[in-house]
């Protein structure tokens, strides 16, 4: 028989295991208290008759048999919390509240016996007390044995013993019904985030958890699984976005792709151009549109990247000895070009990012200062720390620059301004370098450069700046 879920739950069973726990701890409690009172009665009844009897001896050793028996009959008419028995030398009972000693294979010395007796309660029921009692054996030959009734001592444990039984199963009773309202709160928030489980399986990624802002566990758990679900959806809208962009990227160059293999046909046919040219031109259309395929992909993925707030496979270096690494690569392509190539690089740079990204959007910004800028002309780069405490690189050149109607414009993906129409390009480039900021959490700024000065100017100054690494 399959028990229901309220008493399947984890917090009823450890409120069963509590219980259980309290009820063998509170026996041995209540145990404990039963024996320690049970020997308290005990000693404080053996002081008690020591108490008597040294008063009774006392009465015999002073005043004789006679004296001692009149003594006695006195206390058994007052009714008081003692027995007694006075016997003669052969054990012939002379007076006393008991018809015979209990003692029954007395010696000598002291005795001591506990023992039940019979009584009657005030309402004239038969009792049957324990009572605790010595015999000895006096100077004239006589016996005597006194003892003190328990009974009062028996009849409060029993009232204890039942007080305790009593609180222990109200504390089980309480205990089992919390642990009852905690399973059943708990099976509702549960039920809850198997619902937004159950819809994020059905295809949902919008359902959440209510948070109560309680600050418990589970109040954790649902914010966790919302931060969860909310990075999910945002990976799966870019990677929706990323189809659309490259669906939608891609048009414009498969387009211009299919209009010079067009034209290279016709050319062909016409005998313009043999088929080897028509062959070779195809194979460099088709390796410029995998280049801008796989940019397209490459700024989908750092664009998820920034959505989900975290770098991708990050790095701890000093960004001085990339700058270094890149000035080196692009010095000699600079004075080839018959430009001036020259370099600011502060040490101790470091910073947390993806050093490849990091090296392809720096590439990209000296690669179009170079492009772009006249032979005769000049190209800086620089790496310094800010006196915010920020990351720059920065390249500034000579060249024509960008008006600043466009330097936002141009961040954007297949943008390219006039005056680059005649140079190779996608209008990738600085989209990239765009994308590769946004990832490390940094960005990019363009400003004009040092100014108009002969034939050269206004120039450009590309910055990028990163956030420096933690301690």
């Amino acid at each position: 028989m399959k028990l229901p879920s309220l008493l399947r739950r984890t917090p009823f069973r450890l409120t069963l295991l509590f219980l259980a726990m309290f009820a063998a701890a509170a026996s041995a409690i209540l145990g404990y208290v039963y024996v320690a009172s049970a020997q308290e009665a005990r000693v404080r009844a053996e002081a008690a008759v020591r108490s008597e009897l040294r008063a009774l001896k006392g009465v015999y050793d002073q005043r004789g048999s006679a004296a001692l028996n009149s003594v006695m009959i006195d206390r058994l008419l007052n009714d008081g919390p003692f027995l007694y028995v006075l016997m003669d030398r052969d054990g012939g009972v002379i007076t006393g509240s008991l018809t015979a000693s209990p003692v029954t294979d007395y010696t000598s010395g002291e005795q001591w016996i506990t023992y039940p007796y019979t009584d009657t309660d005030p309402d004239g029921r038969v009792t049957r007390p324990q009572a605790r009692g010595v015999q000895i054996r006096l100077s004239g030959g006589e016996m005597l044995f006194v003892a003190r009734s328990m009974g009062d001592t028996e009849a409060y444990l029993a009232r204890l013993t039942q007080a305790l039984w009593a609180a222990m199963g109200i504390v089980l009773l309480l205990g089992l019904a919390g642990g009852l309202l905690v399973s059943r709160n708990l099976e509702r928030s549960m039920t809850r985030l198997n619902k937004v489980v159950g819809a994020v399986q059905d295809g949902d990624l919008k359902a959440r958890v209510a948070v109560r802002n309680s600050g418990d566990e589970l109040d954790e758990l649902g914010q966790g699984l919302n931060v969860m679900l909310d990075r999910m959806e945002a990976s799966m809208a870019s990677i929706r976005h990323a189809g659309d962009a490259i669906a939608h990227d891609l048009r414009s160059p498969l387009t211009r792709m299919r209009a010079k293999l067009e034209v290279a046909l016709i050319d062909a046919e016409a005998g313009r151009i043999d088929g080897t040219d028509a062959l070779e031109l195809a194979l460099s259309e088709a390796d410029n549109l995998l280049k801008t395929f796989n940019t397209v992909l490459a700024i989908a993925r750092l664009q998820a990247a920034a959505g989900s707030g975290r770098t991708p496979d990050p790095a701890n270096f000093d960004a001085a000895d990339l700058a270094a690494d890149m000035a080196e690569l692009y010095e000699p392509a600079s004075e080839d070009k018959g430009l001036d190539f020259s370099a600011e690089i502060e040490r101790g740079l470091m910073v947390d990012a993806n050093r490849p990204f990091l090296a392809q959007a720096l590439a990209n910004i000296i690669d179009n200062a170079i492009k772009y800028t006249p032979t005769g002309g000049a190209v800086m780069l620089r790496a310094r720390r800010r006196s915010s405490g920020e990351i720059e690189f920065s390249v500034t050149d000579t060249g024509p620059g960008v008006p600043e109607e466009d330097r936002e414009r141009v961040i954007q993906r297949f943008v390219r301004l006039d005056n680059s129409r005649t140079e190779p390009g996608s209008g990738l480039g600085l989209s990239l370098v765009g994308a590769v900021m946004e990832a490390h959490g940094g960005r990019i700024t363009l400003d004009e450069g040092p100014g108009a000065y002969g034939e050269f100017g206004p120039g450009l100054r590309v910055a990028l700046v990163l956030p420096a690494a933690n301690g």
